[in-house]
């Protein structure tokens, strides 16, 4: 999976006319409301939303490497995720969509007719958070969403300390400057995410009992730490060290973070377990207020269709049969014939030559062997992209400190600027965690020619490509491709001398079908987080501490882990279409560079994208 790009807040969102009326005194998005008035050259337009974009998604300028120039301000902010701040980002919306629709689409070329189809509907998807008031707009233009303030994967403490320690950058004093300012900005961050807190609680908004308990946990142990061996402080004390910088700098990090963040922090631990003292045990968002609707408009963000929950949760059960059968077939060659195919795969799981030691050792190994898959899946990439893209990727271990709530693996996009490479992060809490067998197939999936390689050309090609196109997500798009991914380097022959990590292979494709089924079965057909739990590990064969860490997952991000299968099997259906039409013209890939060069599109947009392939490749 790939962490969302955009930094957006996932805070209380006023209603849109409510929105509408703050912009007259919303100073940050004050001066477009005049020029809505004026039509304007769709890159003109498109160019000053990506603008508005990041001003209020500070985070997000800096992950990029555009915090620069004209924006170099940005690199001291945070962004706001105050009722207001929900409330100005919600009125820009609106704004962009009428600036928008002055544009004659009819006029434009066919690749800026996609961008304006894949502008349009981010922007409708932000509108429609509207009726919900524990939505915001920004989720839906980012294309994600949580119902929750704060959650074991999602606030201030997961994010702020590993995006400062990781993202932003330290070459002079200027920048640990604009460290500290955010520093002191994430007290605002945790006060503004307490505020949500107690304003939604109040309405009955609250994550079940067992997230919270994850959550009281980790802020809990966050609180813990002594504040000399945070890393809001070891990282500005080692990195302005390192190049030489003069001043007291982890000392004013060591201030900051005592009278004002520990204190901001004490006050959400006390509001959460106020909040949450008689938390619910029900998993799914049908109990939450307009549940069902939530549901619905969260499914469109994370598939981009139109799909209920009843025929994704059919499509899931089809094809969880189909790849168990597959899987069967292949632990049978393996003389693995006793028990379900679960069953089998749980004794993988238990092989000792599928583990690596449960120690820094074994982590050191293990990452060691994920840059080996980098390495061994390299030259399969001239047969899968004519791009040439370099694609720099590095593995790292999730943090300590948030490894208790985090997914399992994630990566982040390499910055514009090139001064980043992609960063792919790999849940070690555990080693068992992740048996050999299973990783060549995440390695694909997160590294190359996954979520790595789509954004290496977002990166590498950016002087090409409007910067608006880095800041839209689209979950189906972007998780579709990376599970296609998966398949290609098996269709390529990586798995040929390595029946086990094909297995695994199947096994990751078969637990995105198994997805498909769970999420809805918990959000919309009332199923426990005991019942999801032990459908996964049965179906998966995947450990129960892993497929208990995945439903807490679908808990707090209804919707998202719909949108990997959903994409995938959208991909097939339009390769299969694009080889019958061309026949022996067909190139596998020009036909993939037809869909990264779209830069990431809803899946009601792809077709489009694919027949001008098709087209091109006709003559």
């Amino acid at each position: 999976m790939t962490n969302t790009t955009v930094a957006f807040s996932r805070r209380a969102l006023l209603s849109t006319g409510a929105a509408a009326a703050s912009l007259a005194t919303a100073p940050t998005f004050a001066k477009v409301a005049a020029r809505a008035a004026r039509p304007a050259s769709f890159k003109a337009t498109i160019d000053e939303f990506a603008d508005e974009v990041l001003r209020a998604s500070p985070e997000t300028a800096t992950s990029l490497g555009v915090d620069t120039g004209a924006r170099a301000e940005l690199r001291a902010k945070l962004s706001d995720g105050s009722e207001a701040g929900n409330a100005r980002f919600a009125a820009a919306v609106g704004n962009m969509m009428i600036r928008l629709h002055k544009i004659d689409r009819t006029t434009l070329s066919l690749a800026d007719r996609l961008r304006w189809d894949t502008v349009h509907y981010a922007l409708e998807s932000g509108v429609m958070a509207a009726p919900f008031f524990y939505a915001s707009a920004s989720q839906g233009f980012g294309g994600g969403t949580s119902p929750y303030a704060v959650t074991q994967q999602g606030g201030a403490i997961t994010s702020t300390p590993e995006f400062l320690d990781s993202q932003h950058p330290i070459n002079n004093s200027s920048d640990a400057e604009a460290y500290l300012a955010r520093v002191a900005g994430m007290a605002k961050q945790l006060d503004d995410e307490t505020a949500a807190l107690k304003r939604n609680g109040a309405r009955g908004v609250m994550p079940p009992d067992f997230i919270a308990r994850t959550v009281l946990g980790q802020l809990g142990g966050y609180r813990a730490t002594k504040i000399i061996d945070q890393k809001l402080v070891t990282s500005i004390a080692t990195r302005t060290m390192a190049k030489g910088l003069k001043g007291d700098w982890g000392s004013r990090a060591t201030t900051l973070v005592e009278t004002m963040v520990y204190p901001a922090l004490d006050r959400q631990i006390a509001a959460f377990a106020q909040v949450t003292r008689n938390a619910p045990h029900d998993a799914g968002v049908q109990r939450l207020p307009m549940g069902d609707a939530y549901y619905a408009w969260a499914l469109r963000l994370g598939t981009t269709t139109t799909q209920t929950p009843a025929e994704i949760h059919k499509i899931g059960i089809a094809q969880n049969e189909e790849l168990k059968a597959r899987m069967d077939s292949l632990l049978r060659k393996q003389g693995m014939t006793s028990g379900t195919v679960g069953e089998r795969v749980q004794a993988l799981n238990k092989d000792p030559k599928q583990l690596f030691s449960d120690d820094d050792a074994g982590r050191a190994q293990l990452i060691a062997y994920c840059n080996g898959k980098i390495a061994a899946i390299r030259p399969l990439l001239p047969r899968i992209s004519h791009l040439g893209l370099k694609a720099d990727v590095v593995v790292k271990r999730v943090p300590a400190d948030i490894q208790d709530g985090a997914a399992l693996g994630y990566m982040n996009f390499a910055s514009l600027d090139g001064s980043r490479p992609a960063i792919y992060y790999i849940n070690l809490k555990s080693t068992t965690l992740w048996p050999k067998y299973q990783i060549a197939t995440l390695t694909a999936h997160e590294g190359i020619p996954g979520h790595t390689y789509q954004g290496a050309y977002l990166a590498e090609h950016h002087a090409e490509i409007p910067l608006i196109a880095s800041l839209i997500g689209f979950n189906a798009f972007v998780e579709g491709w990376a599970l296609y991914a998966e398949q290609m380097v098996d269709e390529l022959g990586l798995y040929a001398d390595d029946p086990f990590s094909q297995i695994g292979y199947l096994q990751a494709q078969q637990f995105r079908a198994c997805r498909l089924v769970a999420d809805t079965g918990l959000h919309a057909m009332h199923w426990t987080r005991e019942q999801t739990v032990a459908f996964l590990t049965e179906q998966t064969g995947k450990g129960t501490g892993a497929m208990t860490s995945e439903t807490d997952r679908y808990c707090v991000a209804p919707g998202q882990a719909c949108g990997y299968k959903t994409g995938h099997n959208e991909i097939l259906r339009l390769r299969a279409r694009a080889r019958d039409a061309l026949g022996p013209k067909f190139d596998l890939a020009a036909f993939n560079d037809s869909l990264i060069k779209t830069g990431g599109v809803p899946l009601s947009v792809l077709p489009a994208a694919v027949d001008a392939y098709v087209n091109g490749a006709r003559g």
